[in-house]
């Protein structure tokens, strides 16, 4: 099915360091938002939120509860821009809980809205049910105003008041918060607003003064998580230095290196290699700032949609958004963030659940399909060939070997891959190539009709979809021997489980 029909380039070599790893995920790497933006938030012309924010999604849609069921233990992180005009309903804010509104005047075009404790209770319930692991993002502009001299900086400290009492009516209730976050988008010069660094760093002391006198003799002990916004390596370094030691768990920053939702240019950029390459910088200098200056912490990505102001119509929804998608989970597992966290699960163009009908999209699929095949073992991984071939491996996820996700950007070129390894340095044997023993498990996704921008995609050839009762379909993987040839057609993506691979830095699995 996946050779001969295409011309293939002599075989390419991929490379893999199986005696150490080079980085370490979290076991729950794979990470999705659910944002705030009601159903007039417009871009382009387009409202693509429908009822799809925190406060009005149906959380008795059977699809959304069996997407979630699926992964098992879905890492959720519930913020965006309007966390910062947030009150929760409790306390000295239980007077009034007003909807957001449009006003022109107002932080990204909106008044202040509100969480009711009844919603939280709801979300929570569907939590859960489904295992899935919550960061909850906090209003970090409480009891700021705005400068007067300075664009969009605002002052003062923060106020903890009203987000004290809604972590204690949380922790009454028992529901478990994987992880706080402090703020959206203020760090560095910010997007609609922007908080000074060393200020940040003083208001997540405060915090953690919060967190540690709540939780007290609890048993749970959730992580501090800060500034989640773009990187900017003065503001960071300035940020954590104040903030000191064992404060800060996880440096959070934002990716949306596609550019605005409506570029024409899409993608073009998702299958240019050079194009891909560009953001590397950033996953580096933030891995070596967080490393310099709060060794303490490490990275990760908490936001990342790809094109921002919604996503691309019929792209960021589309099979072809998963070229970068899945090269981006391949990219920041390299350069050892622990956690990337998709915008959106549900609502925008980049919905990983279609916003109106909950339907997976094709993303949702690829990150199933890490979740369940790529553990937290990050190897090192070259190949010898074209760039348009994209390679990444892991240590398989619980279960012996390795896994190796391959993306083909070639819109005509297939690659036959030969796999091997830096254990033939140590390990004489017949034949050079680690793939030749055993079997392995292959899981090739292509676009139905071979378009790119088809929200529907195909498993070795058979279409995904939801079944009868709307349960997610079980993956099933072609197995092969490992002498066969491995074929990666044009324009696919292929995740390949060598089940004997010999891998030292795999061994605890």
């Amino acid at each position: 099915l996946f050779s001969g029909l295409s011309p293939t380039l002599g075989a390419t070599v991929v490379s893999i360091k199986a005696v150490t790893t080079i980085a370490k995920t979290d076991d729950n790497f794979v990470c999705a938002t659910m944002d705030w933006w009601p159903p007039d938030k417009c871009n382009y012309g387009m409202c693509p939120w429908g009822n799809a924010s925190i406060l009005n999604l149906d959380l008795n849609n059977p699809i959304l509860v069996n997407a979630l069921k699926a992964f098992g233990s879905l890492r959720i992180r519930i913020g965006g821009s309007l966390q910062d005009q947030v009150l929760y309903e409790v306390g000295d804010g239980a007077h009034a809980c007003p909807d957001f509104k449009i006003d022109k005047n107002g932080l990204f075009g909106f008044t202040e809205g509100c969480l009711p404790m009844q919603r939280w209770d709801e979300l929570n319930k569907l939590f859960n049910s489904t295992g899935s692991i919550i960061s909850f993002g906090l209003n970090a502009l409480a009891g700021r105003s705005k400068s007067n001299s300075s664009g969009n900086l605002y002052e003062g400290q923060w106020d903890p008041t009203n987000a004290r009492d809604f972590i204690k009516y949380t922790l009454s209730k028992n529901y478990t918060i994987e992880s706080w976050e402090l703020g959206n988008e203020l760090s560095g010069s910010g997007v609609a607003a922007s908080v000074e660094a060393v200020q940040y760093g003083k208001d997540m002391i405060v915090l953690k003064n919060v967190i540690n006198d709540l939780y007290g003799q609890s048993k749970q002990h959730p992580k501090l998580l800060a500034p989640g916004g773009f990187f900017d390596k003065k503001w960071f370094a300035d940020m954590l230095q104040t903030s000191g030691p064992g404060v800060i768990d996880a440096a959070t920053h934002h990716i949306y290196n596609l550019g605005p939702g409506n570029d024409k240019d899409l993608i073009r950029k998702i299958q240019d290699p050079y194009y891909l390459d560009q953001v590397a910088q950033t996953f580096n200098d933030a891995l070596i700032t967080v490393g310099e200056f709060g060794p303490w912490s490490s990275p990760w990505i908490g936001e990342s949609g790809g094109a921002y102001n919604s996503g691309g119509k019929s792209v960021s929804n589309a099979f072809v958004d998963g070229f970068w998608y899945l090269d981006q989970l391949g990219m920041a597992s390299t350069y050892n963030h622990k956690v990337y966290c998709r915008q959106s699960l549900i609502g925008g163009n980049y919905c990983l659940l279609d916003t109106t009908t909950f339907v997976p999209n094709p993303d949702f699929y690829g990150a199933l399909l890490w979740h369940q095949l790529m553990g937290p073992g990050v190897l090192h991984t070259t190949n010898d060939g074209s760039p348009y071939l994209r390679a990444y491996a892991h240590c398989s996820k619980k279960k012996s070997g390795v896994t190796l996700l391959l993306i083909n950007l070639s819109n005509s070129t297939a690659f036959d891959v030969v796999v091997t390894s830096d254990l033939n340095l140590y390990q004489p044997r017949s034949g050079n190539e680690q793939g030749q023993h055993g079997e392995r498990e292959e899981y090739h996704l292509t676009a139905q009709g071979g378009d790119l921008r088809s929200s529907e995609m195909l498993l070795n050839g058979k279409l995904l979809k939801l079944t009868p009762s709307f349960e997610i379909p079980h993956m099933e993987p072609s197995i092969v021997s490992a002498g066969a040839p491995l074929t990666i057609a044009p324009l696919s993506i292929a995740f390949v489980r060598f089940k004997d691979f010999q891998a030292p830095a795999c061994a605890g699995n």
